[in-house]
């Protein structure tokens, strides 16, 4: 990268880390009602933030649940032009009696920032404002043309973005996305993502009864929702992981041998990871295919919560009338979501238990995809990468969703480049989540260099 550049953002590490604290401050949690405000404030920060790099045309679009935050820079005639994604909202920090320190008052330990949503992903999306105002700063313009969409719903379905993409596709029209909202899949190794899982996401309630009944007078002889609940969530999966509803596995495409033989070749031990990462006594999963093909090429139900009958303190004998769990399945590219949630509709209609009724509903649905990495933005990235970290940039997957990836290839017809930087044990989603501060410095050179090099 320019030495300029380079000086720019050395000079200006202490400013950028109080910015991004400020940021994180905002506790913009999607999913709660009664944040609705703090989630318009950080879309308001991320305006402000925006002109202030020097970005263009800044709208805050108004949805029908949170707001969307739009941008662009278009003076570079004849360069190409990068489409910018992030989020500002961020997870619930339950359980708060988990954390060191408070979710929303950002800490430095060990030279990381701990706090709700500094991975996932505000420190990783503020590194695309920061390398705009660097350049400029240093250059006094810039090398590509630049658009940025910004949603404040990734965290609940992101349903307005998609609206907005699919009705917008001539607005949005660039060369390639830029997403920062992955990791390296370790310290000081740049990683490019080139490969997402889809999600389903659905609600099963159960039904039993009209009303909750007393066990003692009625029980033997009424059906249980709760009961009849995990008994059709038990026969989805068998004990050794391998999904039984007909028809999910009948599109799913293995991982060539090269892809496999790169992962092999990761730093990648087994004991570790089931010990620093996940934590349990033993990993699970289907037989016959590794911890990589498991998570990242391999499609997977699970179950994220039931709900229903008595569960407070003390005893209370109902057999419940209602219950619901939360059920998500993975897919891997080339699978259908349509296809999957007939086949989950047949699967339940067919296999819940007598006396118990049972609804499927529906919350998210959005195919896996591969990236070409033989194209030319993802090869410019890719040295960009290695320029800053001194290493060859190595190519995998992820087991989440980026529903917004799949949008861009639909409307826009581009492909996304996922440059991450987070790390693996930033505990996304978890309590003490983190973001290394290191990563975010060499973030946002990452970009810049990138934006400078695609440029040329």
């Amino acid at each position: 990268m320019s030495q300029a550049t380079d000086t720019y953002v050395r000079q200006n590490e202490a400013r950028f880390l109080e910015e991004l604290k400020e940021f994180l401050r905002i506790p913009s949690i999607s999913t709660a009602p009664e944040h609705a405000k703090d989630t318009h404030r950080a879309a308001e920060f991320v305006v402000e933030k925006l002109k202030a790099a020097g970005l263009e045309n800044v709208e805050l679009i108004e949805t029908e649940r949170h707001p969307l935050v739009y941008a662009d820079w278009l003076h570079a005639p004849g360069k190409p032009t990068v489409l910018c994604y992030g989020h500002f909202d961020v997870q619930p920090p339950d359980p708060l009696e988990l954390w060191e320190t408070p979710p929303f008052e950002p800490s430095e330990r060990n030279g990381n920032l701990y706090a709700r949503g500094s991975a996932d992903d505000k420190g990783q999306m503020y590194s695309h404002i920061k390398a705009v105002e660097t350049l400029r700063a240093a250059n006094g313009t810039l090398p590509v043309n630049l658009k940025f969409l910004i949603e404040g719903e990734e965290e609940v379905g992101g349903v307005s973005v998609a609206e907005y993409v699919a009705k917008n596709a001539a607005k949005l029209k660039a060369d390639v996305a830029l997403v920062s909202d992955t990791e390296m899949y370790a310290p000081g190794l740049p990683t490019l993502n080139v490969g997402l899982r889809g999600l389903v996401y659905m609600e099963i309630e159960a039904r039993g009864p009209a009303r909750d009944l007393h066990s003692g007078l009625y029980g033997g002889a009424a059906p249980n929702a709760v009961f009849g609940l995990v008994e059709l969530l038990s026969k989805m999966k068998d004990a050794g992981g391998r999904i039984q509803i007909p028809g999910i596995y009948d599109d799913v495409e293995p991982p060539s041998a090269d892809e496999k033989a790169s992962w092999e070749r990761l730093p990648f031990d087994e004991k570790e990871y089931l010990k620093d990462e996940v934590g349990s006594t033993e990993l699970t999963g289907e037989a016959g295919y590794s911890v990589f093909e498991r998570t990242w090429a391999r499609p997977t139900l699970e179950v994220h919560g039931i709900g229903g009958g008595f569960t407070g303190v003390g005893a209370k004998t109902v057999i419940p009338a209602k219950a619901v769990a939360k059920v998500s399945i993975r897919l891997v590219p080339k699978q259908d979501p349509d296809k999957v949630v007939k086949s989950v509709e047949k699967f339940v209609k067919e296999n819940g238990p007598r006396g118990v009724q049972f609804e499927v509903r529906v919350l998210s649905a959005g195919p896996g995809l591969m990236v070409n990495t033989d194209h030319h933005a993802i090869q410019v990235a890719a040295k960009a990468f290695s320029d800053i970290y001194g290493k060859p940039t190595v190519f995998t997957r992820s087991g989440g969703s980026i529903p917004i990836v799949g949008d861009f290839a639909t409307h826009v017809g581009i492909p996304t480049i996922l440059m991450g930087f987070g790390l693996p044990d930033d505990g996304l989603h978890s309590p003490n989540e983190k973001y290394n501060i290191r990563n975010y410095y060499d973030g946002i050179r990452t970009i810049a260099h990138f934006f400078e090099e695609y440029g040329k």
